[in-house]
């Protein structure tokens, strides 16, 4: 290996290794179709404003809403929820069929039993190579009943007990 050519598959790896929370991150596309996708890359910004932010690849099925919209919910989920995990992580066409979801009041669709979700309004997103950092002011939202956390590693939404 060329010590200045990155390892690719050692870069990969290592991410995977990385357990991450796990969030989902719903929108509403140009054609008034919900759309969403897990986002393991959610962080809090700042608190006053209360700003959040989460990566995406350009090149997701998301992106052409998430690029348009001015609108989106972020939930977090716990180990009770590793089944939505799977669904929203899973075929896009797939990803609202089911009772897992409810349109909310502020026209936006909002996952069902997650331990909080919060709504806001995408303030800036700035492209980086072929994905993009999205920021989001938080608008408002609810806390749900407390769960054991859900992460994601290896490939898999676990329980952190779980891990082996």
């Amino acid at each position: 290996m060329n010590p200045m050519q990155p390892d690719l598959d050692a870069f990969k790896a290592a991410f995977r290794r990385h357990a991450a929370g796990v969030a989902v991150v719903t929108a509403i596309d140009s054609t008034g179709t919900p759309v969403g996708f897990t986002a393991t890359s959610l962080a809090s910004l700042a608190a006053v404003p209360p700003l959040a932010t989460f990566n995406m690849a350009r090149s997701a099925s998301s992106w052409p809403a998430i690029s348009s919209t001015d609108r989106v919910v972020i939930h977090m989920l716990g180990a009770r929820n590793r089944r939505v995990a799977e669904i929203m992580s899973g075929d896009n066409a797939a990803r609202f069929i089911g009772d897992h979801w409810h349109m909310g009041d502020n026209g936006l669709p909002i996952l069902d039993g997650v331990t909080t979700w919060m709504s806001g309004r995408i303030i800036e997103r700035f492209p980086v190579h072929n994905s993009a950092v999205v920021v989001v002011q938080i608008e408002r939202g609810a806390i749900g009943e407390d769960d054991e956390p859900l992460i994601y590693h290896e490939r898999r939404y676990v329980r952190p007990g779980d891990i082996a």
